[in-house]
């Protein structure tokens, strides 16, 4: 078997354009060394035979056909065990005197068989997003790339009406990482639909995928905006047009009411606030003061009153009675 020498009178780089003076930029130049191609062809042919030019070029012609190969990017250790197998197995082949214009091809049959059995590129889904989990090595270059998709996702629009309650779901149609995913929320008001993260502020307490407003009010119209985090790197970004719509409903305006007669009066140290009890001239006067809690206890009042003059009245006749 051929030794390889020390060193090489011919400069590296020249013979890099020898050897690949077709299109370079394939899978056995990935993963393979121009040191371990140079060694398998010295010893298939001896180091100064004419035929070791001959060798190089044949081994990168057998492997035209994976230039435009794609592979999904986990499955890069599994190629990289294969193409270390096949230089093993090689050497093997070359030291039994076998030669290299048949065992280049069968050897890159081999490995299109291996290509063929690992797990499929994932395909990309829109319409938006950083999906790590369609990552894909391409041969073409010795690179790996994600989908050609915005982080910025469309804006769903919601509508709502007010007092009610709004949920958004940060939640995207590709898959997540298992592990470090963070959602933080931000606001936008104003009533503003937009994607300008210079009008958006934090939301301290939100951090879950869920967020939900109750009760929704006029000043919770505009954008908000969920980011998908992993790792520190964002992968998406959500947005969510809340469109507040329609009156009230009537028991929440009168709790407001209530709400704001409070927060109007500021009470003096040492004093306690005391819930309002209007009289019955105040539920007379006060047409707003008749809620239905204050319209039940006047009910009662009335039926109260009524039993208690009838009362008194069959004891009076009683008395006028017995007296005669």
């Amino acid at each position: 078997m051929a030794l390889l020498a020390p060193g090489s009178a011919v400069p590296s780089a020249l013979v890099a354009l020898t050897v690949f003076r077709a299109s370079a930029w394939a899978c056995l130049l990935c993963f393979t060394s121009y040191n371990e191609r140079l060694q398998i062809c010295q010893i298939f042919t001896g180091l100064e035979s004419p035929d070791l030019g001959k060798c190089e070029e044949a081994f990168t012609d057998a492997f035209k056909g994976l230039l435009d190969t794609e592979i999904n990017y986990d499955e890069r250790s599994h190629l990289h065990d294969a193409f270390t197998q096949m230089s093993h197995s090689l050497q093997e082949v070359a030291a039994a005197q076998g030669s290299f214009r048949v065992a280049f091809p069968h050897a890159a049959e081999k490995i299109q068989k291996i290509i063929l059995q690992l797990k499929e590129v994932q395909a990309c889904i829109p319409p938006c997003g950083l999906q790590e989990v369609a990552r894909r090595f391409r041969c073409r270059g010795c690179y790996s790339t994600v989908c050609d998709l915005p982080l910025d996702c469309p804006v769903q629009d919601l509508t709502v009406t007010r007092g009610h309650q709004a949920m958004f779901f940060c939640t995207v149609n590709f898959q997540l990482p298992k592990e470090e995913i963070t959602y933080s929320w931000k606001f936008a008001g104003g009533g503003l639909r937009t994607q300008d993260l210079s009008y958006f502020r934090e939301i301290p307490r939100a951090r879950g995928y869920l967020a939900r407003i109750r009760p929704v009010q006029p000043t919770h119209r505009g954008t908000f905006s969920c980011v998908i985090t992993h790792d520190q790197r964002p992968l998406a970004r959500l947005y969510f047009f809340l469109n507040v719509t329609g009156p009230p409903p009537r028991g929440e305006t009168e709790l407001q009411v209530a709400f704001r007669e409070v927060l109007r009066w500021a009470p003096r140290e040492g004093e306690m606030i005391e819930p309002w009890t209007p009289s019955l001239g105040e539920l007379l006067a006060r047409p707003e003061a008749l809620t239905p809690g204050n319209q039940c206890l006047l009910a009662v009042a009335v039926a109260l009153a009524s039993a208690s003059a009838t009362v008194l009245a069959w004891i009076f006749f009683r008395w006028y009675c017995s007296g005669d």
